[in-house]
């Protein structure tokens, strides 16, 4: 659940976390980390992965509609997506009702899962590796594949550059369980064995601020309405300038 310093204020506004932080920062730039709805492969006990052709089942489509609707009435200003077909179909109708385009980045695309891709999970419950990756994972690399640092640093590395192309404004990124999970074990200073304890649910949002360049998780896994998200002005930026700038 969403968890900030006070509650929203009688514009409806969401006042970040650390409102001392907010007032003395320059730029300030929200990221809603969503991840993709639920889709066509659930039920059949497969790594679906990078697997091209997955896309949204009926309840996926409803969960796309629904973050939609939780979204109108925020100021988002640019939204990104995983390349595969069941983060774009979520976004679709988020950039529908803002009226943006949605940019496919393949800096919060899925793992590779290399040869366990498509694999059956109870089939690869049975390999060593499956131990591994479930208690270290930051010791192992996927059979061809990536290892959970690597995906944790590409995603990392993707939303600080957005963050320095967007100042001052909400933007949504589209992407998947594990990568969300890792990103967000970072900025909380989680040991990446530790990730697993992030949960992330299919078509939830997770909130990341960053205050100049100090970040802040504001909520993890929220699937309801969300306060709305306050964005200075110019003239408000000139006024939080620290003394001696």
């Amino acid at each position: 659940m969403l968890s900030v310093a006070k509650p929203p204020d009688k514009e409806g506004c969401l006042p970040p976390q650390n409102d001392r932080l907010w007032r003395m920062s320059n730029l300030v730039t929200y990221f809603l980390l969503i991840r993709h709805g639920e889709n066509d492969w659930v039920g059949t006990d497969r790594l679906a992965g990078r697997t091209p052709g997955v896309h949204l089942n009926e309840t996926g489509q409803k969960q796309a509609e629904q973050i939609a609707q939780l979204l109108a009435e925020q100021p988002i200003d640019a939204i990104y997506s995983s390349p595969l077909e069941r983060c774009m179909q979520t976004a679709e109708p988020l950039a529908k009702a803002h009226n943006l385009s949605v940019v496919a980045e393949p800096g919060v695309l899925e793992v590779d899962y290399g040869e366990w891709r498509a694999g059956n999970l109870k089939e690869l419950a049975k390999l060593p590796g499956w131990q591994r990756v479930q208690h270290y994972p930051s010791t192992f690399r996927f059979p061809q594949g990536e290892t959970l640092r690597e995906v944790q640093h590409r995603a990392v590395s993707t939303i600080e550059r957005l963050r320095d192309a967007h100042p001052n404004q909400v933007v949504t990124i589209f992407s998947h369980g594990d990568v969300i999970r890792t990103t967000i074990a970072h900025y909380f200073g989680t040991p990446l064995d530790l990730f697993q304890r992030v949960h992330i649910s299919t078509a939830s949002i997770t909130t990341l601020a960053f205050f100049d360049e100090t970040p802040a998780v504001l909520g993890v896994n929220y699937r309801s309405e969300l306060p709305k998200f306050e964005i200075k002005q110019p003239e408000e930026q000139e006024k939080s300038g620290l003394p001696g700038q």
